[in-house]
């Protein structure tokens, strides 16, 4: 038998060799085989609440409040009543509710806003455009944009299903009042600033009605 033949009968009898040792380590495997992934967790309901107390893993609550506090027991009471509720969501429309609400008051016109205010919220600031008007008093405001949105804390009443979710605003925004004869007597035209307010919104969970309505101003 000739050297180079015996040669490759040696390579072909430790290739077969080693074949049979990667099958017996890994198996054998017929057909197409999707990419494994990460085996997760049973799906479980978006949030789990029980007896007013979030979950460990609700993360919308913990991301907002600190754990077991009562801002934390409240919201996860709102989130029993109305499990579709979620914080992060509503800081967003809070935070649009900001600068709708404050440059139409900035106008004097809350023709807009009326909705999302309520009743004694509305009763003074057309009380305070009123007074501007009489005095012959006018507003320019540009808002800037709002640096901050953070709640601030969350109280619900079980009884009536009343809840109120109070947010703390950093705004930034350049407002100048000018007298009848166009002279700035408050604020400043060329410059801006920062507008911070903590506003209470309110709403009773479990309504058809989405719709938050400002209730405290401070």
């Amino acid at each position: 038998m000739s050297n180079p033949l015996l040669q490759l009968i040696v390579l072909a009898a430790i290739a077969v060799f080693l074949i049979l040792r990667l099958r017996g380590v890994l198996g054998t495997r017929d057909g197409f085989e999707p990419p494994r992934v990460p085996e997760e967790p049973a799906q479980r309901s978006r949030f789990d609440v029980i007896d007013g107390t979030a979950e460990p893993g609700d993360s919308d609550i913990a991301d907002h409040a600190e754990p077991g506090s009562p801002t934390a027991r409240a919201l996860a009471e709102m989130k029993r009543l109305e499990p579709d509720f979620a914080v992060g969501p509503f800081l967003s429309g809070a935070k649009a509710a900001y600068e709708m609400i404050l440059m139409a008051f900035e106008r004097g016109d809350l023709s807009e806003v009326r909705a999302f205010l309520a009743p004694e919220i509305a009763q003074a600031f057309d009380a305070v455009i009123e007074d501007r008007k009489s005095r012959g008093l006018t507003t320019e405001a540009q808002f800037l944009g709002t640096r901050e949105t953070a709640l601030a804390a969350a109280e619900f009443t079980q009884a009536t299903g009343m809840a109120e979710l109070s947010v703390r605003f950093v705004g930034e925004m350049i407002v100048a009042t000018r007298d009848a004869e166009g002279n700035v007597v408050e604020g400043d035209p060329k410059a801006a600033r920062k507008q911070r307010d903590i506003w209470t919104f309110a709403r009773r969970m479990g309504q058809d009605d989405p719709n938050w309505q400002l209730v405290a101003t401070a």
